[in-house]
């Protein structure tokens, strides 16, 4: 097929896809007549014209990122009372913070091990916020110590509070051991320096599978997922999810867009 007759086939449901408002209503059917003068009119431009792909690519991508935090900021407003008071979940901030930073984490994720330096950063810039920390183990089943890390720190939680979970969390990161490479002895050695040499037997299972519920009810498929809120009142407008990475810049910006 040649590239004109490719593009006559689908610059129309392209340009209509582009112009059409998120929540508009469907626009009045063209004739089959209408439709292929349009295209014809259309990809003749745009063959002139490739740099105007480029624009309607973003475009598109802008359109598919704003119904993917549509979609997942109304579920966050669903899920909000599991998200922000969870007597089971580490937490630090003030009570009356207005902003909370959730983030969902694997010790053994490289790419939640290159958040963890950005989300220090974050939490020495913006002190009134709220930090949940939701322990998602979710490599366990391919490595022990994912698990294994992900019990230990809500050991720490519940044993030393705040400043020992955050002494424990960032100690696991800070060792750089990821995708396997984390170990029992990295491990008691950042329990160790958050002040715990022997945790109750407890088995927080209960706790991660919770974890993991939540996180698959707001549709998340990976770790890191962020999710920055106001504490009260939230409205898609005020929420934003990162499934991914995110720079403290993006971070600090969403925590703003939160406040309003």
């Amino acid at each position: 097929m040649s590239v004109r007759k490719t593009t006559l086939s689908l610059v129309t449901t392209v340009i209509l896809s582009v112009f059409t408002p998120l929540h508009a209503a469907p626009a009045p059917a063209f004739t089959p007549e209408q439709e292929a003068r349009i295209g014809e009119i259309a990809a003749d431009y745009l063959l002139a014209h490739p740099d105007v792909l480029v624009q309607v690519s973003q475009k598109l991508q802008q359109q598919q990122h704003a119904r993917e935090q549509l979609a997942m900021s109304l579920k966050v407003m669903d899920n909000q009372a599991a998200l922000l008071r969870d007597a089971d979940t580490p937490v630090t901030g003030p009570a009356g913070a207005k902003v909370a930073v959730i983030e969902f984490f694997d010790y053994q994720c490289v790419f939640c091990s290159r958040l963890a330096p950005g989300m220090e950063q974050v939490m020495k810039a913006r002190p009134d916020v709220r930090y949940i920390f939701k322990e998602w183990p979710i490599f366990a089943a391919k490595w022990e110590t994912s698990s294994l890390a992900a019990q230990y720190g809500i050991g720490v939680w519940k044993a030393k509070g705040a400043a020992g979970y955050l002494t424990y969390h960032n100690g696991i990161y800070h060792t750089g051991h990821t995708e396997g490479d984390l170990t029992r002895e990295d491990i008691r050695a950042a329990a160790h320096a958050a002040g715990v040499d022997a945790l109750n037997a407890v088995d927080h299972a209960p706790v991660l599978e919770k974890n993991d519920a939540l996180a698959q009810a707001l549709g998340l498929t990976g770790t890191p997922g962020l999710i920055v809120m106001p504490v009260e009142n939230a409205s898609p407008d005020t929420i934003t999810v990162f499934a991914g990475l995110a720079s403290p810049e993006q971070i600090l910006t969403a925590i703003d867009k939160a406040q309003h």
